[in-house]
């Protein structure tokens, strides 16, 4: 007689994981409501990666909790940063000018290759080291997490960018409209410097109002053409992470290829780009997709920070910091000479 068939073990349910992490994305929202000093200027979305830091550290992560965690950082990542592409319209972008662009595009392509030559001279990890050149070259925690999808590191080199990009943009965004009332620039090409250099959009909208209406929605929209450009560089990554996994044989005849990381999604931000400059989406549609978009970052960052324990962090060394402030260094002081060049 035959032992019958072991039972399989049924597969971790992922609803307390997506309950814990959504409760701290909410709590996120909810602090920020709130406008309390020193909290307000600061994104849902970072405020949802510190809550889950502080729970995970803390109060520790059930178990349980593991499999809905994990389930965040997937499909909620990838639809935020899809439905963020309903945010910018062509038009829109082509009204900064060719120059402007120009510029945009140096600010971008520039931060990223100098952050990665310097993150190699300082022993920087170099999954670590793309993604700060990402958070610092565009967009922040949403450029981040995108590139991760590509780079494939653990959550404490995700967190660990993460703070480094909104420690020094943090500091931008207090010190740009002092140092730009000291500076000869127009409001035109304040608000390219602020857009082409700081790191998070909230960020750039607090630094560019600060000066201004016409400049706040100047340096907003030169914000968002940098968030564009998240989309060709993210698929750049996956093609260059492609020829990486490709491996010659020891008789070079053939060649073996790896599973190509390319990230599919980021042809659905362009395809929301595209239908937004349309005109077919009313604004209340693109403002309630924004509203959906920055909920479903915050609860992929909410898992973000319940995945990291501290203690690793801190064992990633000052070399990560370092390069961090050299890379905000880098954009801030090369975009502002081309921002006072710019200008008529």
């Amino acid at each position: 007689m035959t032992a019958p068939d072991p039972v399989p073990a049924a597969a971790p349910a992922p609803l307390p994981g997506l309950l814990l992490a959504g409760a701290i994305a909410a709590a996120a929202f909810g602090l920020k409501a709130l406008s309390l000093p020193g909290i307000s200027r600061i994104s849902p979305l970072m405020l949802a990666i510190l809550l889950g830091l502080l729970v995970r550290n803390f109060l520790g992560r059930p178990e349980v909790a593991r499999a809905g965690i994990a389930l965040c950082l997937r499909a909620p990542l990838r639809t935020g940063i899809v439905l963020l592409g309903l945010q910018v319209t062509l038009a829109e972008i082509l009204g900064i000018g060719v120059a402007g662009l120009a510029i945009l595009a140096f600010a971008l392509l520039g931060t990223f290759f100098f952050t990665l030559w310097l993150g190699e001279r300082l022993g920087v990890r170099s999954g670590l080291t793309v993604l700060i050149a990402a958070g610092t070259g565009i967009c922040g925690a949403s450029a981040i997490v995108a590139a991760n999808t590509v780079v494939r590191d653990n959550e404490e080199a995700v967190a660990y960018a993460l703070a480094t990009v909104t420690l020094f943009g943090t500091i931008a965004m207090f010190s740009y409209p002092v140092l730009g009332g000291m500076l000869p620039l127009d409001e035109r090409a304040y608000g390219l410097w602020t857009g082409a250099s700081v790191h998070e959009v909230a960020q750039v909208v607090a630094a560019g109002f600060a000066r201004g209406q016409a400049t706040g929605e100047f340096a907003t929209v030169a914000k968002l053409a940098r968030v564009l450009m998240l989309a060709p560089l993210v698929i750049g990554m996956g093609l260059w992470m492609q020829r990486r996994l490709t491996k010659k044989t020891t008789s070079g005849d053939s060649a073996v290829r790896g599973k190509v990381p390319m990230p599919w999604f980021v042809f659905g931000f362009l395809g929301m780009v595209l239908l937004a400059g349309t005109g077919w989406v009313p604004a209340e549609l693109r403002t309630s997709a924004n509203v959906l978009s920055q909920g479903l970052l915050a609860l992929a960052l909410a898992a973000v920070g319940l995945e990291t324990d501290l203690r690793k962090l801190t064992a990633q060394g000052w070399q990560p910091l370092a390069l961090g402030a050299a890379a905000t260094a880098f954009i801030a002081s090369s975009t502002l000479a081309l921002a006072l060049l710019w200008q008529p």
